[in-house]
């Protein structure tokens, strides 16, 4: 059954999924984007935090973790996103429901594999101005990652693992003036087609610490890397009906990026398969994420950082009389530096994650929702402050692969 799904699913979301506005962030016409969140909704839930050596959820974010899993494992997920924006004088609501993730896991011996597409980062905003005349900033798409991966258990606590990324998409920046008295504008549409390779290296490992409580802890480190932007520039005049009325300049050439490097520590104490609390450091360099049509003078990076602190707890796992008591509780808190400085303030992201996880009677497939409330930015040196509100929902499908009939 689970063949048919991942089959299915493929195909549809091949065609659809990535060609997605987003995010509904201003601040998304920086750098590449928004970058999103990379893992499940399970490790969502917790801030973030992906330590334990889970065998039926992936960990999308360790590529050693795939040496873990004991069922092949089908994971997808969803956000619907509630944005309130607000500046000093003005506020606006926007609204968007995304893709996440689609990937899968399949366990071999020792060895265990993982591959997917993952949205990286995300592109979409609109904003106008009325003074003088009319302004209207608009911007879509993103950057996606395909990734595969694979992990080797070199003992039965410890594993290693890596993968390899391409990522690929295209960001659209459009920006149409009108002065007042003038019949026509000026239409400037900058299109930058992205693509390049990185690489992931990890480690997992545990041991015991008493008779019931295990450490966990996660290591892993991803290159900095080049990503190749074949940008095109057009500008033109429009009347007030969007008519083109002359094309003005066209422009095309290539500008090489650098997405940052990331290193990422995390460490938890726990009961196996019956709670956890850990906590875990995300660190990342500047990289040079700047087009040309991006390069501002009031607009800096500086270092990423992420702290988070999270973790789960189950009432009786395998509770016969109580389906509650097998729900898989979590939560977590994080404080996310981005790296983004807009007029010399740093753009932040706080939040409180909350979730549950719904198992499906009669295997070890379940159903994850998650919540998210946070603050990103500040209203404070002019810039935009982001009040959001997160649901996701995600599918984590398990079942036995490659199992040699005894009967035809």
């Amino acid at each position: 059954m689970i063949k048919k799904i991942i089959v299915s699913t493929c195909l549809l979301l091949s065609l659809v999924s990535f060609a997605q506005e987003g995010t509904s962030s201003p601040y998304s016409f920086y750098g590449i984007g928004d970058v999103r969140f990379k893992g499940a909704v399970e490790n969502r839930s917790m801030a973030g935090l992906a330590v334990e050596q889970d065998s039926i959820h992936l960990n999308l974010e360790n590529p050693a973790s795939f040496a873990n899993l004991k069922l092949t494992t089908f994971s997808l997920g969803g956000t619907y996103n509630t944005n309130k924006l607000k500046t000093d004088s003005k506020a606006e609501t926007a609204k968007r429901t995304t893709l996440d993730y689609l990937a899968v896991g399949l366990p071999m011996g020792k060895f265990g594999l993982g591959f997917g597409l993952i949205p990286y980062s995300s592109v979409g905003y609109k904003v106008e101005s009325l003074e003088a005349g009319s302004k209207r900033f608009s911007g879509s798409g993103g950057l996606n990652k395909a990734f595969l991966g694979l992990g080797y258990k070199i003992t039965p606590n410890f594993s290693i693992g890596a993968d390899v990324q391409y990522n690929f998409g295209k960001i659209e920046n459009s920006r149409l003036e009108f002065v007042t008295g003038v019949p026509l504008g000026t239409q400037e549409l900058n299109t930058a087609t992205l693509s390049g390779v990185n690489f992931n290296v990890g480690t997992m490992y545990k041991t015991k610490i008493s008779k019931k409580l295990n450490f966990f802890s996660s290591l892993n480190y991803t290159l900095e890397s080049t990503l190749t932007s074949n940008n095109t520039r057009n500008i033109w005049t429009v009347s007030y009906d969007m008519r083109v009325d002359d094309v003005l300049d066209q422009e095309k050439f290539t500008r090489d990026l650098k997405l940052p490097s990331k290193l990422s520590i995390g460490a938890g104490i726990g009961e196996s398969q019956k709670w956890l609390v850990g906590a875990q450091i995300v660190t990342g360099s500047k990289g040079n994420l700047v087009n040309t049509y991006n390069d501002m003078n009031n607009v800096s990076y500086e270092n990423s950082m992420k702290y988070s602190l999270g973790g789960y707890y189950i009432p009786n796992y395998n509770s016969f009389s109580s389906y509650a008591k097998r729900i898989v509780y979590r939560g977590g808190l994080k404080f996310d530096k981005t790296g983004l400085m807009v007029n010399s303030e740093s753009v932040n992201d706080i939040g409180l994650t909350l979730g549950l996880g719904f198992p499906i009677s009669g295997s070890f497939s379940n159903v994850n929702v998650g919540f998210e409330l946070g603050k990103k930015g500040t209203t404070s040196s002019n810039l935009v402050q982001e009040n959001y509100a997160n649901i996701s929902v995600g599918l984590s499908l398990n079942d036995k692969w490659f199992v040699k009939r005894k009967f035809e």
